[in-house]
């Protein structure tokens, strides 16, 4: 099958870097493996985990149907990404290009920055995540109890720990998107094996009654009871969705790498329904086995392995959980921070300069987590963070299937030319942006207004579909040409 030529003949300077420009499909070396491998890593993440055992427990659901739940946002979250791929795959361009023909092509700075904060948000969290795995390592091998003095929530082991992480993400980041991709490959299948021996441990310990336990063990939380177990299914499938907001919007981003759509379909198969089933089992067993084992509800793995008490188990869990949380950080949140950040200024912001400012500001967010951004709960920090990404993606997708037909113009994605198809207003669509302000207020109202509390679980979908729902009526009014 002949591929579209991507060659962009003329560009602006303001607009275009070689981080931003298509890949040709010939350069792509990507397959359905790393695409499995995206969605593997960020299932497997420590904070990943301890999601989904947090859902286990907070709502109080038969723990049968709370996995089957998750097992269902992975179907849906699979739909999603197949519809912001598909473009990418197509012209090879990233998230903050692909928004230049909804937002235009000044106005995409603008969710790229939302876009940007966000990640950043995420990469400050999960670099946190991945130093508790450090911390675990290296107390157990030096024989330290933990204790001591703290400083914001940390301890000295704790900080040594978080420093060594920050400074191995960037190291790896600047070694290219190949190495990363390397990485992903070893980190994905090794973190399953590590899980099910952990697993195999717990089962051994709790014995065969632990099955009869799983279903019944986290029914009747009181804190949830008023939800109902319907509405409680339906929170949890969009706490879910929610969770993995910020790579369902910017998948293109890894799309691009791949040369065919089929090959983007098979990974998103076997990465998200798939990989998410088994490995919400797994956290299932474990989470029920810890309570069965220890009388706790513990949602962290280091804090489970840590109990188990085995030091080869401990060494070799830690270094796991860090690979799969260090991976799907850099590639969920790192890369493509640094394409938000080099789309603010292309011709003096490189995607590596964008990636350093984005580490520097995420180093001082993933410092607070314990003392500060904690505090509000691992759901609700989801929540919010999802509710302010989904009317961009509403957007994006209404944008590109529904005005444009599936067709994008790649040499005016890149040009400021007024007669541009996508320059709009001085380089502004003010009908995308009225479009996105008017869903996201809605949507974090979900979140944060205790009126609207019924609702909460819901902002990501409320946020996607009213985004879209918006934009294409506010681009029918406006009667902007299609480009």
């Amino acid at each position: 099958m002949a591929h579209e030529d991507l060659t962009v003949a003329a560009h602006d300077r303001a607009l275009y870097n070689e981080d931003l420009a298509p890949i040709p499909h010939d350069r792509r070396k990507w397959g359905s493996f790393e695409i499995f491998n995206v969605w593997n890593n960020d299932i497997q993440s420590l904070f990943g985990y301890t999601l989904a055992a947090s859902l286990f427990i907070s709502y109080g659901l038969n723990g049968w149907w709370t996995l089957a739940a998750i097992v269902l946002s992975g179907v849906f979250v699979m739909i999603l990404v197949n519809l912001t791929g598909r473009p990418s795959v197509r012209y090879g361009v990233p998230y903050a290009v692909m928004a230049r023909a909804s937002m235009g092509v000044t106005g995409a700075r603008f969710p790229a920055t939302i876009r940007g904060i966000v990640a950043i948000f995420w990469y400050g969290a999960q670099t946190y995540f991945a130093s508790t795995a450090v911390s675990l390592m290296l107390s157990s091998l030096l024989g330290l109890s933990g204790d001591g003095a703290t400083v914001l929530g940390m301890t000295g082991i704790d900080w040594i720990s978080y420093v060594l992480v920050a400074l191995f993400q960037i190291g790896l980041f600047m070694m290219g998107i190949e190495w990363v991709g390397k990485f992903l490959n070893w980190a994905g299948p090794f973190v399953y094996a590590v899980m099910i021996a952990l697993a195999l441990m717990i089962w051994w310990k709790a014995g065969n009654g632990l099955f009869t336990e799983i279903g019944n063990i986290f029914q009747a939380n009181e804190a949830e009871a008023t939800r109902g177990p319907v509405m409680a299914f339906i929170a949890i499938v969009g706490t879910m969705i929610a969770y993995f907001a910020a790579v369902v919007i910017n998948f293109g981003d890894f799309a691009r790498f791949v040369q065919t759509e089929g090959q983007m379909r098979r990974g998103n198969f076997w990465g998200l329904p798939v990989s998410m089933a088994f490995f919400s089992f797994i956290a299932l067993f474990i989470t029920a086995g810890t309570v069965v084992l220890f009388g706790e509800k513990l949602t962290n793995p280091a804090d489970i392995v840590a109990r188990v008490d085995n030091l080869g188990l401990t060494v070799i869990a830690a270094l796991t959980f860090f690979a799969a949380t260090v991976g799907i950080n850099l590639v969920a949140n790192f890369i493509p921070a640094a394409y938000d950040m080099a789309n603010l200024a292309p011709s003096r912001i490189s995607a590596r300069s964008g990636g350093i400012i984005a580490a520097v500001i995420a180093f001082v967010i993933g410092a607070l987590w314990v003392s500060v951004i904690s505090q509000i709960g691992i759901a609700k920090f989801v929540d919010t963070l999802g509710a302010t990404l989904a009317p961009l993606y509403g957007i994006l997708v209404a944008d590109y299937y529904l005005v444009r037909r599936g067709k994008l113009n790649v040499q005016d994605l890149f040009s400021a030319s007024p007669e541009g198809a996508y320059h709009y207003a001085n380089g502004w669509n003010k009908a995308a942006i009225g479009a996105f302000a008017l869903a996201a207020i809605f949507s974090l109202a979900t979140v944060w207004v205790p009126a609207l509390g019924a609702l909460s679980g819901f902002g990501w979908v409320i946020g996607a579909v009213l985004g879209g729902l918006l934009h294409v009526i506010f681009m029918r009014r406006a009667a902007q040409p299609q480009g």
